[in-house]
């Protein structure tokens, strides 16, 4: 079971026996690795490169679970679902909830994989009393209040709703107290803000005496971890998450604009107000759907919800009743309001905002009211004057959308299936058991023993730091560069000697020489679940698996080492510095120094050669902009990241002659630059220009962004 949440995620990349091909990736080789070691893969490792192509074949196929494996895997795993899901779930975790679903229905039946509709009428009846409310776990974008209120008035009844939050204890004792006794429903919102009153609210629907049968205590929350036991066992609970796509978006939109009346539809007699109307709601629903894809999504998940729909269509209406005919529509005014204010008063995001604006700048034009205008081929806007006639036309679109709907690359699907299912085994692997054996009959402590020894057994040595100030003063310990060296080595000295103190603590531990102290806990059971403890996270760096990460510690300590004891390097690995903007700032320095102007005029630069970094073979001399440098291109399917060529950084003074190329939007594309895959400002570094062929809007929809680490 190790295996099938965990994968490969323990091994260290260097430690393993080399991935035959490229196009093969690290994580998918640690995972075929660990799968090797059950019998029935045994020489799997052996095998993918002599039947190589047949490998590639089966990988590159749209559902590789609905395929015949290579030979001799078909015929040796037939009727072997598991081991076929394990298979699956190596190569291509993307698909790994479809080859899930199968397994289950193999095992427990049909039922079981169908997707349960939530009918609140059926559980209040069926599934629900006075003495047991009903818990609504919310996530993002889904709110049930609406739905249960149209229930309560469907059924005659009376429904008061309290949102709670600091004070709103004493308003929702009352309007309980009220509803118990006249046979009113209850709604108790965002209870995990009020979580002092919660325990109060399971004693009164558990002891209260003399209830109305028509009660019902309704209860939204987002999951906590402190909410009480007690009530979640007691009570009926559920999710309710809206429908996902782009259909059942503007159909959610138009039916509330329906439930006012045919009057909104009509609220302006310009001939523009109803194509602007539906152009609204489109970009409201893409706007909320494309969080679905994760950070190439936005970088940050804004909550857009109806109140900012509704606020532009109101700014709208006005800006049509008060434009001059003359003059027409002010777009700037319009694209300005959307993306400033209305939508883009959440983001907060600098390139978030850039995104949202390209979505303005494309589709807010006077093109929008041309026969021919289609948001993305098949969307364009519907001739129709009734809501009725609207949802019709609406209800004719695709029922799943392709991610080029939203400006995307169709490799964007495989990102938010990859999510998906990352999510669903992260979750499985919280709830085992923590006294479970690692397999067989190997123990917990056990199994992380074994790899603590191994672990100190690869960790480095520590640096004497006597030796390190004589070597840095050979290399001028006062230049910029060799300040930024020192902290560095600071930095990383101290990972080194947290990790061997934990590794060494915790064998004594395991042992019984000493306590096992709650860090030492946390230590031995995310080294178990291949997790990076927490306190080692605290004062290093993020990665995927704690495999990554000890491969990530060995390599930037190496980079230093060779730096500190052979001098500067020829090329540099930038997400292997802890502060990589203090490195571009310590290289300003040095250059601006050296060619005697300010630090304020000192503009970074940037070209991008035509050599990996295995290929760099002397450090570049000073250079200006290269017209010949690469462009960008769609990658091919299922090739989500594309190794990046050496860039070559400099600085130059900005008042000074300008560059030989241009910097237009029509050539260049301003390219965020990230230390990992989670698009935060935390992780950007500093933005490159990046020669294109296409418009600049075209890659900004497309959310391309230079990641130097994607683990």
């Amino acid at each position: 079971m190790f295996l099938a949440f965990n994968g490969g995620a323990a091994l260290d990349l260097n430690a393993v026996e080399p991935k035959p091909r490229q196009w093969i990736q690290d994580m998918t080789w640690l995972n075929l690795v660990e799968l090797s070691r059950l019998p029935a893969f045994a020489n799997l490792l052996k095998d993918i490169p002599r039947k190589e192509k047949s490998w590639k074949r089966w990988f590159d196929s749209d559902a590789p679970e609905d395929n015949a494996l290579p030979a001799p895997y078909e015929t040796a795993l037939e009727g072997q679902t598991f081991q076929r899901l394990l298979l699956v779930r190596c190569w291509c975790l993307d698909r790994c909830l479809p080859m899930s679903r199968r397994f289950v229905k193999e095992m427990l039946g049909e039922a079981f994989v169908n997707p349960v509709i939530t009918d609140l009428e059926t559980m209040v009846l069926q599934d629900s009393d006075p003495h047991k409310p009903l818990i609504c776990f919310l996530s993002m974008g889904s709110d049930p209040t609406e739905n249960i209120e149209r229930l309560a008035k469907r059924r005659g009844l009376a429904c008061g709703a309290v949102s709670m939050g600091q004070g709103q204890e004493v308003h929702a004792r009352r309007l309980i107290a009220g509803s118990m006794a006249e046979g009113k429903w209850v709604l108790l919102q965002n209870c995990h803000l009020g979580l002092n009153f919660m325990d109060e609210l399971f004693d009164l629907v558990t002891t209260s005496q003399n209830v109305h049968e028509g009660f019902r205590c309704w209860i939204t929350t987002e999951p906590h971890p402190k909410f009480p036991i007690a009530l979640l066992q007691l009570s009926t609970k559920f999710t309710f998450d809206p429908p996902m796509g782009v259909r059942a978006g503007l159909l959610r939109t138009y039916a509330m604009i329906g439930q006012e009346g045919e009057d909104q539809l009509e609220a302006s007699s310009a001939v523009q107000w109803k194509p602007l109307l539906y152009a609204v709601a489109f970009l409201h629903t893409i706007v909320q759907e494309r969080r679905k894809f994760g950070p190439i999504g936005w970088n940050i998940p804004y909550e857009f919800n109806q109140a900012d729909f509704t606020s532009t269509m109101q700014f709208i209406q006005n800006h049509l009743d008060d434009v001059d005919a003359h003059k027409g529509i002010s777009w700037p005014t319009i694209r300005y309001m959307i993306g400033e204010v209305q939508y883009g008063g959440r983001v907060t995001d600098d390139y978030d905002k850039r995104l949202l604006n390209t979505y303005t700048q494309v589709w807010f034009t006077d093109r929008i009211f041309m026969d021919d205008f289609q948001f993305y081929t098949g969307y364009s806007i519907p001739k129709a004057q009734t809501v009725e006639e609207y949802q019709t036309r609406i209800s004719e679109l695709p029922a799943t959308d392709s991610p080029e709907c939203f400006g995307l690359h169709p490799n964007a699907d495989i990102t938010y299936q990859t999510n998906n299912a990352s999510a669903v085994l992260t979750t499985i692997a919280n709830i085992q058991p923590k006294d479970s054996s690692g397999g067989g009959s190997e123990t917990r402590e056990a199994f992380v023993n074994k790899m603590a020894e191994e672990m100190l057994s690869k960790l480095p040595l520590d640096y004497n730091p006597f030796e390190v100030k004589e070597l840095l003063q050979q290399l001028d310990h006062l230049k910029p560069l060799h300040i930024f060296l020192r902290h560095e080595l600071d930095r990383i000295q101290r990972v080194i000697s947290l990790v061997r103190a934990t590794l060494n603590d915790l064998k004594l531990a395991i042992d019984g020489t000493i306590i096992m102290s709650e860090n030492l806990r946390d230590a031995l059971d995310n080294i178990y679940d291949a997790r990076i403890p927490a306190m080692w996270k605290k004062v290093s760096w993020d990665s995927a698996t704690l495999g990554f990460w000890f491969t990530d510690l060995l390599d930037r300590n190496a980079q230093l080492h060779n730096w500190l004891f052979h001098g500067r390097p020829k090329t540099y690995w930038l997400t292997g510095f802890f502060n990589p903007q203090g490195f571009l700032t310590a290289m300003r320095q040095e250059i601006a120094r050296a060619n005697k102007f300010a630090l304020d005029v000192a503009a970074l630069t940037n070209e991008v050669t035509r050599m990996s970094h295995e290929e760099v073979s002397r450090a570049p001399p000073e250079a200006g902009w290269d017209r010949k440098a690469g462009r960008l291109m769609e990658p091919p399917p299922k090739l989500l990241y594309t190794p990046f060529p050496v860039v070559h950084l400099s600085t130059c003074c900005s008042t000074g002659q300008a560059p030989t190329a241009p910097l237009t939007s029509a050539t260049y594309y301003t390219c965020p630059v990230y230390k990992k895959p989670a698009r935060t400002d935390l992780n950007f570094i500093f933005p490159l220009q990046l020669r294109t062929n296409r418009d600049s809007n075209y890659w900004i929809l497309r959310g391309v962004a230079l990641l130097c680490d994607i683990k």
